[in-house]
């Protein structure tokens, strides 16, 4: 006889130690898999975004816009009447973005001025 057949004749049939040792494993894998799926994810929060922060975005943005409506404008994609208007548009959009950044950098260096030495005693010691 071939040596599988012998194999096959020398092994029993499944007992009851096989099929549970399936069990526990699909049973650890389910466990597994729960944990998984719904362990607790760690929460990545983000710096707050002021209103400064948000107009130096949108200088950005506007800066960005205006370098590619000038290379479309060169590369014959847009007429002079439309180049002309929808840069004027954005221009006047940079000019309000940027003089806000300005009223909110002075206001904030009001507030963390330091007061002056009125009083003309430079160094005097009381």
């Amino acid at each position: 006889m071939t040596p599988f057949v012998l194999l096959l004749q020398m092994s029993s049939g499944p007992d009851g130690s096989q099929t549970s040792f399936v069990w526990f494993g699909c049973g650890l894998f389910a466990i597994a898999l729960m944990i998984y799926i719904f362990r607790p994810v760690p929460i990545v929060t983000t710096e707050e975004k002021t209103r400064l922060m948000y107009l130096y975005e949108r200088k950005e943005q506007v800066y960005e816009n205006l370098r590619d409506l000038n290379f479309e404008h060169k590369a014959g994609k847009l007429g002079d009447a439309d180049f002309n208007s929808t840069r004027e548009s954005m221009e006047q959009e940079a000019a309000g973005v940027l003089a806000e950044i300005d009223q909110i950098e002075r206001a904030a260096a009001r507030t963390y001025a330091y007061p002056r030495n009125v009083s003309g005693d430079k160094g005097a010691r009381a």
